[in-house]
Formats: structure tokens, sequence, C-alpha cells
């Protein structure tokens, strides 16, 4: 049957696809099908993909055109405890946006509808984010200054070190303060930036301290147009309007400047985005600027950062710090160092300080380079790599997850494609037992429909993950996007279809769980629009959601009362008046996704007891290695598959 539907479906979608034909003037309407056959088959395919039948197989789409005050460019979207989404456009890959300084982002509420602009206060367009265990969002990073490409830059430029060896005051400086060279050359600096006190060691006991400067990097910009400011000397830059000991101690040192190409710039400023209040609280600066982090959360409460292209657009070699939310300061980890490209795809696993690295990224860095997945040790700062990934060379722009409930430590990576603008992409789902410690290796999974970059990979209370959009090749080139939708099962390993999204999405699109068991699909951000690659595309602003076919199969189980909070390795006590139906209960991390990358998300299975008065005791692990203290969806799931709408747990 399902064979059939699909076939028949396939066939309207042809149709469907001449009728949008016909409705344009002139000679079309003489070489298509007749506008009757077109209505026709439009009734047809809605008639087909609304009926029950359809939507208890394959599930359904809706889609949401927003109204105009609220549409923005969803770079990032993280869904709050509180059931809204914060949807982070920051500039929205928009240099007009940036050069005007408008940063935006929407707390957006699927169950009304209803939606805010909410002050943004930097451009956190590509920057990273994981929840804190108060729910807080902590957002670091982002845009300093946008890419110019060979050939378009007018101006020569580079980085300088900012110094500063007063031990007893730090200074602040604007975006264009100037700095001179020995020989007249001015260049101006293209952003803020603050230097702090040198600092002061103790060298022997009559009070002798030594005092060592302090530096911070900050990107200018020759005055003059063309080559007259490129010099490849290093030089010792005065700052303009310094005069006396404040021009002897602040100063700048440089190593060239150039015309080359100049790639994207990441910022130093870190951000806790509150649910209950809705804005967005500055906490510590990172001690290097990052485009394109990771940040994962640890089971202490604190959150790691790695990757990102630094101040100057160069990927940073392996700097990797950590944010301590009780002092709400970040700490560099020089003992951690350790090299990845760009937004990583790093999970907290099981045993507490291993990490594990899938091998997913989205980027930047050489191509032999920090490439190969494998387990990252803490304590030693020692990697172990792991072996069997088919298309090992295809893994940037692909997806990672968890394979059902995180105790069971199986992992799956899901399409990607070539380095940089590669046409290679894949269409493999690869699965690893991390359990399996020194011989866990990767394994071959079903293969998608259709090869796949960017693909958005959601897991479901029922166990399974859709797998949505993406495109065959870099950013939908040739008008490559994927309509196409499918259903990942792990128990079986594997793949089943799912109904065909209308919207396509690529690059810059995000897929999150709602309360509700349906899941959100936003952004995309292709290229182009047409097959020719003539035409640029607008950054797609509707959103769609996907109904899974477990809703379609009955009423949903319904919680009546349970706990607001509990504590690791406690039981919570919850009523519903389905308690006899219930198969198993979840407790379902909200994602924070962008750029293919979602380390947030992990499902975990709670042990459940049946009571004789009709209520249910569900077990929490003990472990916060398995379920890292914060807001969770707890959701119960019946014998049918289908979940009931969520409820808040608070875990501590």
């Amino acid at each position: 049957m399902k064979r059939a539907l699909r076939a028949v479906l396939r066939g309207l979608v042809r149709h469907r696809k001449l009728a949008t034909l016909v409705t344009v003037p002139g000679v079309l309407l003489a070489v298509n099908v007749p506008p009757a056959l077109a209505f026709v088959s439009d009734y047809q395919h809605d008639k087909l993909i609304n009926s029950a039948e359809y939507k208890a197989q394959y599930g359904k789409w809706d889609v949401i055109d927003l109204p105009s005050d609220l549409r923005v460019n969803a770079i990032h979207a993280a869904l709050l405890p509180t059931g809204k989404l914060l949807i982070v456009a920051g500039s929205g890959n928009d240099q007009t946006q940036f050069d005007a300084g408008t940063f935006k982002s929407l707390v957006y509420d699927p169950a009304t509808g209803q939606g805010r602009i909410v002050l943004t206060p930097d451009d956190m367009f590509c920057g990273g984010h994981a929840f804190l265990s108060d729910g807080k969002l902590l957002v670091a990073g982002g845009t300093q200054r946008y890419e110019i490409l060979d050939g378009a830059v007018t101006k020569a430029a580079g980085q300088l070190v900012v110094k500063n060896e007063n031990p007893d005051a730090g200074r602040d400086f604007p975006k264009g303060t100037e700095f001179r060279a020995p020989d007249g050359r001015r260049y101006l600096a293209t952003n803020a930036f603050s230097v702090k006190p040198a600092t002061k060691t103790p060298i022997d006991r009559r009070g002798n301290v030594r005092v060592t400067a302090s530096e911070t990097q900050v990107w200018v910009e020759s005055t003059d147009t063309g080559t007259a400011g490129v010099t490849d000397t290093p030089t010792q830059y005065s700052i303009t309007g310094l005069t006396g000991p404040d021009a002897d101690n602040v100063y700048g040192l440089g190593q060239k400047m150039t015309m080359d190409k100049q790639d994207y710039q990441g910022i130093e400023q870190s951000y806790e985005f509150d649910p209950f209040t809705e804005e967005y609280v500055r906490v510590g600066d990172m001690n290097h600027k990052r485009w394109y982090p990771t940040l994962t959360g640890l089971p202490d409460g604190t959150v790691l950062t790695t990757s990102g292209l630094d101040g100057s657009g160069v990927i940073l070699p392996g700097q990797n710090e950590i944010f301590d939310p009780k002092t709400k300061t970040w700490t560099e980890r020089p003992d951690l160092f350790r090299y990845f490209p760009t937004y990583p795809a790093i999970f907290q696993t099981a045993k507490e300080g291993t990490l594990f690295y899938t091998g997913s990224n989205a980027g930047y860095g050489p191509a032999d380079q920090g490439r190969i997945p494998g387990f990252w040790n803490l304590g030693d700062n020692s990697f172990r790599p792991v072996a069997g990934l088919r298309d090992a060379d295809q893994m940037e722009t692909s997806g990672s997850a968890w394979a059902g409930p995180v105790q069971d430590q199986k992992m799956i990576v899901v399409g990607g494609g070539g380095v940089g603008e590669s046409p290679l992409t894949s269409k493999r789902i690869d699965v690893i037992d991390l359990k399996k410690g020194p011989r866990a290796a990767y394994t071959p999974g079903p293969d998608l429909p259709v090869p796949t970059r960017y693909p958005n990979v959601v897991q479901l209370p029922d166990d399974s993950l859709l797998i949505a959009n993406g495109s065959r090749d870099y950013r939908g080139k040739g008008a490559s996007d994927n309509l196409v939708a499918s259903l990942y099962h792990p128990d079986t390993n594997t793949l089943a279809a799912a109904a065909d999204p209308f919207v396509g999405r690529d690059y810059h699109s995000e897929g999150i769980l709602l309360p509700t068991g349906q899941v959100m699909t936003l952004g995309g951000n292709s290229l182009f629009k047409d097959a020719a690659d003539t035409k640029t595309a607008p950054f797609e602003q509707r959103l769609e959601i996907y109904t899974p076919p477990y809703l379609f199969h009955g009423p949903q189980p319904t919680i009546t009362a349970g706990p607001d909070t509990a504590t690791l390795g406690s039981t919570i006590t919850v009523s519903s008046p389905e308690a006899g139906q219930i198969a198993k209960a979840r407790l379902i991390r909200p994602s924070a996704a962008t750029h293919a990358t979602d380390v947030e998300q992990r499902t975990v299975a709670l042990d459940v007891t049946k009571n004789p008065d009709g209520t249910l005791d569900l077990a929490i692990p003990a472990q916060p290695t398995l379920v890292p203290p914060g807001y969770y969806m707890l959701f119960l799931v019946d014998g049918a598959g289908t979940p009931s709408k969520a409820h808040w747990v608070h875990v501590t």
C-alpha cells in the first residue's frame, strides 16, 4: 500500500509542477497541460496527502507564513523552557543589515502564533549556543566583520596585537582608533576594543614584581585606498591621541598588511538569554574571538567552546575555553589545546571527562586536519580516532544525533558533502555504538533517498528521528533542494518514507522538536533560486510544521499532574488517565540548532512503574553525563507509539 501511495503521489507531484506553469500568461498555455487537468491534479494531490490513511503512515506538513513584522532570517533556533522559540538572525547573512548595525532576534510562540522582536545587542550571526542548568541560553561569538573576496579588497588590512604595559589601568578604544607607523602610514581599527591592565607577578620577598603586558587583537584597515598601505615589515604602531606615559605603555605590534581575501571575523562577546524575561544579559567575554564555534555543555554545568574563526578571520589552531555560569567568566584551557574545523559536532558521552567528535562540521579548515572522528579525553587531552566511516571525505555539512535514548550510547551521522564547494555529496547514514569503547567503529545504516547536505535531524518522543530537507549540492546550487523527509528507526536501523515538505531548506536551516510532539523547520539560505544559478535567492522566512504519523493514530495520552522540578537519581510521580496504556516515558532536552549542528538534543529513557492508583513512578538516572542538569520535556508514550504533549521538568 505504501509503495502504491508513494507512486501515485509522485505522479501527482509531477503533474503539480506542470500546473505551476499553466498559470503563466502567454505561450506557455499552448505547450503545457490544460488548466482543467492542472486543477484536477492539484485537487487529487491535496486530497491524497490530507487523507487519514496517508497521514497515519507518512504524517503531514503545514506551512506558516509569518506577518511581515515577525519575519527574520533564522540562522539559529532554540526551544526555550517556556515553550517559545528563540530565533536568532543577528545581521542575518545580510551585509546591509550588518553595516547598519541592525541585529534581530525573534521570540515566537508556536502555540499561539504570537511573537515579538527582542533587543539584540551584538551580531550573533554564526555564534554558538548551549543551554545552562537554569534554563538560560548561553550565546557566544558572532560576526565582527563580513568577508571580502579576492579582487574586492580596496584597502590593505591586517591584525595588530595591542599591548598595555600599565599594571594600574586598562583602556577602552572606539571603532576608528588610529594607529600610526613610524613611516607615517595610518590604519584605523574596524571595531571597538579594550586592553586590560598589565599583570604583576612577585619575584622576591623584597616586593619586586615582574610586569607582563596585557594584549588584545584588533583588525585594522589602511586609510589609503590601493596598495599604499601594503607592508610585510614587522612594525610597532603608536596610537593617535595618546601622549606621555600612555603613549609609551599602550601600542600596537603588526607583522604585515595585505590586500588578500579577508574571511569572516569573530567576536568575543557572550550573553545569557533569559527565557523568562526574554532579554539578553551580557556576561564575561571569551578569551578569543570566535565565528562558527561549538558550545558543548559538560556534566558539572560548565560549557566548553571549541574552534571558530578569530578576529582576523583565521581558524583558531586549538585554543579552547570553558564558561563557568557561577562566575559568568571564561577560562582558557591550554591543557585542552586541540584543533577542530568550525562547528565541530562534539557531544558529552556517558563517561565523565570523555567527549565524542562525530566528524561532522560546518566547513572552515583544511581538508587534512581535524576531520577524523573519535573520543576526546579531557583528563589528558588525548584523542582516540574511530574507524569505519563511509564517505569520510564528505562529513562537512553533515548532521549528527543520538540514535535512541542516550543510555544506548548510539549515534548516527547523516549525509554531508566534500570540503568547501565540492560537488561530492553523500547519501550515507552511519551508526556507532560508543559503549564498545576501544572497539567502537562506524557501521553502515540505510542510505538516504538522495544525497544530502545540511539535513535537519530531530529526535522524536517515540525514539525515531526525523531527517528532512537539505540539498544535493552546495547551498542548493542548481535548484537542488530536497523536498524529501524520512523517519529513521534506531531499533531496526531502518529508514521509512515520511510526507514530503513543501518548503526547500539547506544552508542556515534548523529543525526543532516542539512540546506538542511536532517538529518545526525554519530557515534556508540558497545561493540561487533557479536551476541555471543566475538569480539570487531570498532567505526562506516561512516556517513549516511536521506532524508525525504517531499523532494520527488516536488521541494523545495526557499528563494531568506532575512535578515541575526533580533531582538526578530521584523518582517522580505523574498522573495520567491513560496510565495503563503507557509503554515508556522520555525526557527530551530542548534543541539549540544551527548549521546542521545541534549538540543539545538528547532523549533520556525513564524506568516506568505503574501504581494501583493509576499514577506512574518515573525513575530519573543519577548520572549528570546522561542527564545534564537543566530543563527537559517529559513525554509519556502509549503502546501505539503516540506521545503526550510535553510537561516541562527542571532537573537539578
